[in-house]
């Protein structure tokens, strides 16, 4: 089922099947540098819209929807993993396949992070730019708790339950994720509408599931070496915009990023949370396309 609104959502995604059998759909808008967009949970391409539509008249923007997201399509544990090195796959093969071979300005947000700096480190001589706005690379900073919200649905069969019988984690994350202002209801519809049933929530579940915490769990390595790798981009040209509401990818993660990435450029919204795109929309795209001029 294909999410249409013309108003809201004025794209026409393309789709392309994966090797594993799902089909993934994305955003190919524009013509000229790319800029590739990696969305979270339980995001999809719909968060990235204002951002294409400001930068497409230049560049060309690409914004894959995860498997299980957005217009994707939302398979059953059988079928896909949901694993880590699943989404980081899926993000290498899809580049390909869309023929992006030269260097990317890649933005990443929330679990997006995780995904598109784990596909950076596997290709670290193609990024030309970041830019990172509520969101992590690293394990989880020393000085940061792991939030309760996240360990009920990590850790509890009733968390489990709660998202995938109640929706209650895509409900909450449309009403916590902003602080400046509510969501219209229109826009918060959209934000809904791919987890419309318990098995179209899947995804949202086995996001949180598989965040890995330790050693001892599945895709660790992953996160320490794409810690590691983040010394290679010490010299690229870096925007951070952090909306410093957000309760879980908070000011921890901002410092740990400012910390191994002396040289970006930060700009921050203290009222403004998780959501930094709908919060203030106009505000952060003026930030990016300003970083992008500023470093042809």
């Amino acid at each position: 089922m294909k999410i249409d609104n013309a108003e809201l959502y004025p794209f026409d995604p393309k789709f392309f099947v994966q090797p594993h059998g799902a089909t993934q759909a994305y955003l190919d808008e524009g013509a000229g540098e790319p800029v590739v967009m990696v969305h979270g949970n339980p995001t999809w391409s719909f968060y990235f819209r204002s951002v294409v539509t400001a930068l497409s008249g230049t560049h060309r923007c690409i914004v894959p929807d995860h498997i299980g997201c957005g217009n994707s399509d939302k398979p059953s544990l059988d079928r896909y993993d949901f694993a880590l090195k699943s989404r980081i796959d899926d993000l290498d093969r899809l580049l390909e396949h869309a023929g992006v071979s030269e260097k990317v300005t890649l933005v990443c947000q929330d679990w997006g992070g995780m995904i598109g700096l784990s596909w950076a480190a596997r290709h670290p001589e193609r990024i030309k730019r970041l830019i990172l706005t509520n969101t992590g690379g690293f394990p989880l900073p020393k000085s940061k708790g792991f939030p309760w919200s996240l360990r009920l649905g990590r850790n509890t069969s009733l968390g489990a339950w709660l998202i995938l019988k109640r929706n209650l984690f895509c409900k909450l994350a449309a009403k916590w994720c902003v602080t400046r202002r509510p969501l219209l209801p229109e826009v918060r519809a959209m934000y809904l509408a791919p987890h419309d049933t318990p098995e179209h929530r899947l995804s949202v579940l086995k996001f949180v599931q598989t965040i890995p915490l330790s050693e001892r769990d599945a895709g660790w390595d992953i996160v320490t070496n794409t810690a590691a790798s983040l010394e290679r981009y010490r010299d690229v040209p870096t925007l951070l915009f952090w909306g410093l509401k957000d309760f879980v990818f908070d000011r921890h993660f901002l410092e740990e990023f400012q910390r191994r990435l002396p040289n970006a450029e930060t700009h921050t919204w203290p009222d403004c949370g998780h959501y930094l795109l709908e919060d203030a929309p106009e505000e952060a795209i003026l930030k990016m396309t300003e970083f992008l001029a500023k470093h042809p």
